[in-house]
């Protein structure tokens, strides 16, 4: 009799061989995921990674544009790492949107605050260092981030806006309507301009409010409006300031919720002891697969 069971009988030794071809890619799939927290600043949204062993150091410009992507991965404004820092609490490490390693994000350094507390950092008051310099944090309740930023000693003053660098580069300008503002179209034009086009800039467009100001803002490295931009709301309150050398609380609106900036102007285009208070709370966090 034959043994030959017929073409349509696999062989079992090719098909256990498959079985392991399939679970040891399985495996693989498993070990190489990686896990991530979805942090948002009012409506400012990042992908955030505990990185104080250096697992993540590996990350690409192209990785980091995935992981953001919000149809393709998992879709954030930037990205940040949380490293560990001599003579600080922790690092911080921050990637635009498109991959690219930028400049302080305010609203970044808010939640990557949050976040530091969830992994154990538990004092109410914290320090880091960012590229930008050092920066202090208070943390109030379970969501609340009070972040100090760098002192800000240089403001360019045109006819109809003003410029300067809070940790990131912005353009401000007044406008009397911010809603009906074409933030993309005005922002990107701006953006790209001759003297902009290389390094790029923020653009923020700021109505003045009966208590306060609401701010929309067109983030460079993201390419697009934003429901929030940190350092953006911090530049537009300084240029909201007074004549008066003294100290100042600015209310902020913007898409994503509430914000307020708290500073001391001590120049006549100098302030300091500058902070940035506002929420921060996880959304989600999970795992996934670098393709």
């Amino acid at each position: 009799m034959s043994n030959n069971a017929g073409p349509g009988t696999k062989d079992p030794g090719l098909l256990r061989m498959a079985i392991d071809c399939h679970l040891k890619d399985l495996l693989l799939r498993i070990m190489s995921a990686i896990h991530f927290y979805k942090y948002q600043g009012t409506g400012n949204d990042f992908v955030i990674m505990d990185n104080r062993k250096g697992a993540y150091n590996f990350l690409t410009e192209e990785q980091v544009h995935f992981l953001c992507d919000r149809r393709f991965g998992i879709g954030a404004d930037g990205l940040m790492l949380l490293n560990t820092q001599e003579g600080y609490d922790f690092g911080m490490k921050y990637y635009n949107a498109d991959g690219r390693e930028s400049s302080m994000c305010g609203n970044g350094g808010r939640c990557l605050v949050a976040f530091a507390r969830k992994m154990g950092l538990s004092s109410e008051q914290l320090s880091f260092l960012a590229v930008d310099g050092p920066h202090e944090a208070t943390l109030k309740g379970d969501s609340w981030v009070n972040l100090k930023m760098q002192d800000v000693n240089g403001v360019e003053l045109g006819s109809l806006y003003s410029y300067l660098n809070t940790g990131s580069p912005h353009f401000v300008k007044f406008v009397e309507d911010v809603k009906a503002v074409d933030v993309f179209s005005e922002g990107r034009q701006i953006r790209y301009n001759d003297r902009f086009a290389k390094e790029g800039t923020n653009v923020n467009f700021v109505q003045p409010l009966e208590q306060g100001i609401f701010v929309r803002t067109y983030e460079r490295g993201v390419e697009d409006e934003t429901y929030s931009c940190g350092t953006g709301v911090t530049a537009a309150a300084l240029m909201t300031a007074g004549p008066d050398e003294k100290e100042y609380v600015i209310p902020v609106q913007t898409l994503g919720g509430n914000l307020e900036v708290r500073f001391t102007k001590t120049g006549e285009r100098s302030y300091n002891n500058i902070w940035l208070c506002g929420p921060a709370t996880l959304v989600f966090e999970g795992n996934i697969t670098l393709p």
